[in-house]
């Protein structure tokens, strides 16, 4: 049998995100027999390019192809709307046909938006991998008439007011992650942690990963350290915000700074910027609080259950399909930032209720969301999209 060749185009100008790690990893571990997976990356290799590196992953970099600008978040080098009719589709229709794919797989907002119609005009199989807002414009209004496949990380994320039914082309399918690494010593991580910013022993961290956009909700979370530090006067609160901004244009580290300010806890927020590997530092942290909106599937919030550090979410968006609420973690009212403070008194009040929430959340994830069930299901689409030939 010939391999299936997928082709998987990246934007090289963004920072790296839970979409492209996801996907990478996807691409790390495709059987080679079956699959022969190529990456393209506009513009620049960037920390996309990096990191496939890093796997040991091939790639090419396409650096006078340009991408359709986005009203949300423009770049610079983006084209406007008649450019990319006049000249940038039939670009991407010749790289097609020179790559000869069978199946393209889109994995970002603006990669969907720039592929998903020359893929069709060229005669190829597309599948949108849905990550972001069941909302987006693209998924309910593009991918409905011209994607194949829609593959979304959660039943959140499904199109909320898709333009024609998708029920012949929409499946879930769980982010994958590799639970191949040894977990790392949480009182040695936490020790370091202490140590690198100067910290008192009895300090309570509390960590929030990610990259810094407005879906993730970084201010949030200062407040939520803020109203922490409020009913607990006797123990240093320290808020440690994992994580770059996107865009070269935002103003979220300036933003969490101001509203550290505001709050009295500018010395409790430390912005920890971009860190990789990540484990040590989930793993050092004490508690996770995710207070992101609209997210469809979160990979942090995972990563953190399976390395053993409680994690307290909004009731949001892909996050009650992933914690049971006091078994193996706990959820709060979104855009509320008090709602943190009970379940963390519970949680350092108790610290049998702290083990068993780890260790719960552990098992659970680790049942759940392995790497290789994810490389099985979405191979199985590919096959579908394109079955194997002699």
């Amino acid at each position: 049998m010939a391999p299936t060749r997928i082709l998987f185009p990246f934007a090289g100008n963004t920072g790296l995100g839970g979409s492209h790690v996801s996907a990478l990893d996807l691409i790390a571990g495709l059987d080679r027999d079956r699959f022969t997976p190529m990456i393209l990356l506009h513009q620049h290799a960037g920390r996309v390019g990096e990191y496939a590196g890093d796997l040991g992953l091939d790639f090419e970099v396409a650096e006078n192809l340009p991408l359709l600008r986005s009203r949300n978040s423009p770049r610079k080098g983006d084209i406007g709307l008649a450019r990319y009719a006049l000249a940038n589709l039939r670009r991407l229709m010749a790289e097609i046909r020179r790559l000869d794919p069978q199946i393209v797989h889109t994995n970002e907002g603006r990669i969907h938006t720039n592929w998903v119609l020359p893929t069709r005009l060229a005669g190829r199989k597309h599948l949108w991998h849905h990550r972001q807002d069941p909302r987006a414009l693209g998924v309910n209004k593009l991918a409905p008439i011209l994607s194949d496949q829609i593959v979304s990380v959660s039943h959140f994320a499904r199109p909320a007011a898709p333009i024609r039914s998708v029920d012949d082309r929409f499946t879930v399918v769980r982010s994958p992650f590799d639970f191949s690494a040894a977990i790392p010593d949480k009182a040695a991580a936490r020790k370091a942690l202490l140590a690198e910013l100067n910290l008192p022993e009895d300090s309570l961290l509390l960590g929030w990963f990610g990259t810094l956009t407005e879906r993730k909700k970084p201010t949030r979370f200062v407040e939520a350290v803020a109203e922490i530090a409020r009913v607990l006067p006797d123990r240093p609160v320290h808020g440690l915000l994992f994580g770059g901004e996107v865009e070269t244009h935002s103003s979220l580290n300036r933003r969490c700074e101001e509203r550290a300010a505001a709050s009295g806890v500018s010395g409790n927020i430390h912005l920890m910027g971009f860190r990789s590997p990540l484990a040590p530092y989930m793993a050092g942290v004490d508690v996770n609080l995710v207070t992101a909106l609209h997210e469809p599937f979160g990979r942090t919030l995972i990563e953190s259950m399976y390395l053993g550090t409680p994690v307290i979410a909004t009731a949001h968006g892909g996050n009650p399909e992933a914690i049971t609420e006091a078994e193996t973690g706990f959820l709060v009212e979104p855009e509320n930032p008090q709602a943190f403070v009970a379940p963390l008194q519970r949680l350092i009040d108790d610290p049998a209720l702290y083990d068993r929430i780890a260790r719960a959340a552990h098992s659970d994830v680790t049942a759940k969301y392995g790497r290789e069930t994810h490389i099985r299901q979405i191979s199985e689409i590919y096959d579908r999209l394109a079955p194997p030939q002699r």
